[in-house]
């Protein structure tokens, strides 16, 4: 027993190390990337597993459709990389392979698809998640994912942080012994205060009112406790913005009460709850396949959509069916993040238009439905009547 106790605190000790180091890191930061200032955007795209290399190809086509004139000139350029499949990170025994993470360093910003983490008992490899990975290594410390339902008057923006809580760790709780395993939930000052940060500073540059801050501080006491207090500090500084506190729990029943779920602008969450929250908003706005999502850093930015890969469809033989609207809403966050707002907003107006009001054709994943690439077709015969 002793001997299993030693085995878990050495594990453990290096685990507070390596997190050391990530404080220290955070510290030395610079500021943010400014795009103007590049003389060519490089944006990588990842197809990833199943469905995305369908719906990240699509999404490729239509942002190639914008920026031709970019593209043409030189001030933006794609570069294809294939090595984030599930194969391909099996092989290696990594959430992503050395030389597909230098492959996506080269670039500035990335375009990519879902891709599938093996779970426990599948038979393969405890390799990490190639999301939670990439979000680590490129320090994409904020996930932000916008819901809007206008005609339930339904305006969200989820700010999840994406590089702490439970699954900054995942892959390494400690099982000490057959009947006793052990995982760990990371928090930092640093950390809070940015996610915190941001999601005040778009309130401010957008006109929210309001931050509701989502944790269960009263039951996760430390972490979460150290979560709410970073928070507030932050929202000191902003007195002109509403900001209120919610747990986790109640808030998953608010977002379906309609009486008060309109009352929500910004939520402000650590990264679990705001996986969970941001898929349960994500249903109201028609499903997770119609939302995308950005994972911001300071130097990097990557933009996906928020569902998974699908291997159902795949092996039913209905891929080409696959609904790209996820992806085109997060095409929509990466124009807007690159500072070309008018073209963010242009393919937002045309994906209203083509899911919401027009809906001249219509995906529903099998053959009664549009194919991906007529949908795309369908999104860039909209862009160009605009």
């Amino acid at each position: 027993m002793n001997a299993n106790i030693e085995a878990a605190l050495e594990k453990f000790r290096a685990l507070l190390e390596s997190q050391l180091v990530r404080v220290e890191d955070m510290k030395a930061q610079g500021d943010f990337t400014d795009y103007s200032s590049l003389d060519t955007i490089r944006i990588g795209v990842c197809g990833g597993d199943g469905i995305g290399p369908i719906i990240s190809a699509e999404a490729e086509r239509v942002l190639r459709f914008i920026l031709d004139d970019m593209v043409k000139a030189g001030r933006v350029t794609f570069v294809p990389i294939t090595g984030l499949t599930l194969e391909n990170r099996i092989a290696h025994r990594k959430g992503i392979p050395d030389d597909v993470l230098e492959e996506l360093k080269s670039c500035h910003v990335i375009l990519k698809g879902p891709t599938t983490t093996p779970q426990k008992g599948s038979g393969m490899p405890n390799i990490e998640s190639a999301n939670v990975a990439m979000r680590k290594a490129l320090d994409l410390f904020a996930n932000i994912r916008p819901v809007r339902v206008p005609e339930e008057g339904i305006d969200w923006v989820i700010f999840r942080e994406n590089t702490e809580g439970a699954y900054a760790v995942g892959k390494d709780g400690i099982n000490v012994t057959e009947d006793l395993a052990v995982d760990f939930t990371i928090t930092t000052k640093q950390g809070s205060d940015r996610i915190a940060r941001i999601a005040y500073d778009y309130a401010a540059k957008n006109g929210y009112k309001r931050v509701s801050i989502v944790t269960k501080a009263n039951i996760i006491k430390t972490t979460d406790g150290n979560f709410i207090e970073d928070c507030r500090r932050v929202a000191a500084e902003y007195p002109d913005i509403l900001t209120d506190e919610w747990y986790a729990d109640i808030m998953t029943a608010k977002l379906v009460d309609k009486k008060r779920r309109t009352d929500f602008g910004i939520l402000l969450l650590p990264n679990l709850y705001g996986d969970i929250i941001s898929d349960e908003a994500a249903e109201m706005q028609g499903g997770v396949g119609t939302a995308g999502c950005a994972n911001i850093g300071k130097r990097y930015a990557m933009f996906e959509a928020i569902h998974g890969s699908a291997p159902r469809m795949i092996a039913e033989g209905r891929g080409d069916y696959a609904d790209p609207s996820s992806m085109l809403r997060a095409v929509v966050m990466l124009l807007s993040h690159i500072g070309l707002q008018d073209r963010a907003d242009k393919l937002a107006r045309a994906l209203d238009i083509c899911m919401l009001e027009e809906k001249k054709i219509v995906i529903t994943g099998r053959p009664t439905g549009a194919t991906c690439a007529e949908f795309g077709e369908y999104v860039m015969q909209t862009l160009a009547s605009l």
